[in-house]
This record gives C-alpha cells, sequence and structure tokens, in this order.
C-alpha cells in the first residue's frame, strides 16, 4: 500500500490496484502543492470523515469529474447528492460497508460536523474516523478529527490497525503530546504513526516535531510524510 499526504487531512491510498481519497481538501488549502489533476487520476472512491468544509474540499467535482463513489455518513451523503453527486454510498457510525475488494468502517470521532452556507451554519451528522480493510494490505485508520477517548481502545481492539494517521494540530483536534498519548495507549502494535491536521492554517502547530518528540522511545515508528511524497507500508 502506498500512502500519500496532500497537507491536512487529505490522503490518497493506493492499493491492490484501488486509488481511494480521503478528505480531498485541495482547493483553499494552503498546505497542498501538488496537481490536483494528476493526483484524481484512477480515483474510484472518495471517503469523508465529516461535514466540515477543510475535509469535504474538492469532493463535489472530483466526484462529477470522476464518477468515484463517495462514502460518509447518510446526512452528508444527502447533501452531496443536493450538489449533484450521483454516486454515494450511505453509512453511520459502528457500520461497515463493502466497496469492491476492500471494506469501510465508520467510528466514533469525538468531533463537530457541519457546513455553512446563506451564513446558516447546520449540521451534516456525526464526525466519525474511517477504518480501511483489504486483503492482504494493512488496514488504516483514519481519525478525522478528534479528542483522544477511552473506546480507542475498542477500536483497536476489533480492528487492529496496522497504520494509525492522527490529527495534532491542536486548538479543533488534539494537540501533539495528547495525540502521542493516544497513539502510545492504545495503538502500540500499529506500525507506523502519521501525524495530519498540522501546519496548514496558522492558529494550528507548525510541525509534527512536539509529536514525534513525545514517541521518541516508545517503539512506535512515526512517519512525518513530505506533501504530495507517498509513504509505502
Amino acid at each position: 500500500m502506498k500512502i500519500t499526504w496532500f497537507g491536512h487531512s487529505a490522503f490518497r491510498l493506493d492499493f491492490a490496484g484501488k486509488a481511494v481519497l480521503i478528505d480531498p481538501f485541495f482547493t483553499g488549502n494552503p498546505a497542498f502543492e501538488g496537481d490536483k489533476g494528476k493526483i484524481v487520476q484512477g480515483v474510484s472512491h472518495i471517503l469523508i470523515t465529516h461535514g466540515h468544509g477543510d475535509h469535504v474540499g474538492d469532493t463535489v467535482d472530483i466526484a462529477k469529474a470522476t464518477g468515484a463513489k463517495v462514502v460518509t455518513n447518510f446526512e452528508l451523503c444527502m447533501y452531496l447528492a443536493k450538489q449533484g453527486v450521483e454516486n454515494i454510498d450511505t453509512m453511520n457510525t459502528g457500520g461497515t460497508t463493502e466497496q469492491d475488494g476492500f471494506t469501510v468502517t465508520l467510528v466514533r470521532a469525538d468531533h463537530s460536523a457541519g457546513l455553512v452556507e446563506m451564513d446558516v451554519n447546520f449540521p451534516l451528522g456525526n464526525a466519525n474516523g474511517i477504518i480501511v480493510k483489504a486483503p492482504g494490505e494493512p488496514t488504516v485508520y483514519h481519525m478525522g478529527d478528534t479528542d483522544i477517548f477511552g473506546d480507542m481502545a475498542l477500536i483497536a481492539e476489533i480492528h487492529r490497525p496496522d497504520v494509525v494517521i492522527v490529527p495534532i494540530g491542536d486548538r479543533f483536534t488534539m494537540g501533539p503530546e495528547v495525540a502521542a498519548l493516544a497513539v502510545e495507549r492504545y495503538f502500540s502494535g500499529a506500525k507506523a504513526a502519521i501525524p495530519c491536521h498540522y501546519a496548514t492554517f496558522p492558529p494550528l502547530v507548525p510541525n509534527a516535531d512536539r509529536f514525534v518528540a513525545a514517541l521518541d522511545g516508545k517503539g512506535i515508528q512515526v512517519v512525518v510524510p513530505h506533501k504530495t511524497v507517498g509513504v509505502t507500508v
């Protein structure tokens, strides 16, 4: 599996002939440095953790251009359908769906979810983390936006992720030290921890140094990818 980070929480997973985008926030993302046209080539699925603009991102445009299936919570799917997205697969927390050779499970995240239109904020279901599983491939847990919570122990027990993608930016999610505690306490069996949701906007922490330092000597491989450069796991 190749995992490519595009800044913030946007990732592409390439595995077993599949190309999957998670939280494809490109337009308006100051941390994004790639070529969106090339990035979306071959994409068959778009997975969205929750209904905030910096995670929904370019989903509508990409889905319309590629026909990629959008997989997310029911309320957000219904909203995207109203925006012209035709290929959707509705889910909710705890559910698992089959996606042509791999599965997607939505798990809990402690965060809000909603968009603003015409100066009115409206909710779009719950925030989630996403588990991606495929035969013979590492299991990936993208936490979405969240704080630490005790039920991460159950997520670890049930899904046994090999790769955890962890928000560390503080203010809107866990900060670096708490994110490191979440990894150490609940996901010490993972092969790799990848930080995200930092260095995008000034209120967020500017780098992953504190996260790396907090996990130093803990026996956990921390992978801090350069943007647009893939990590093979």
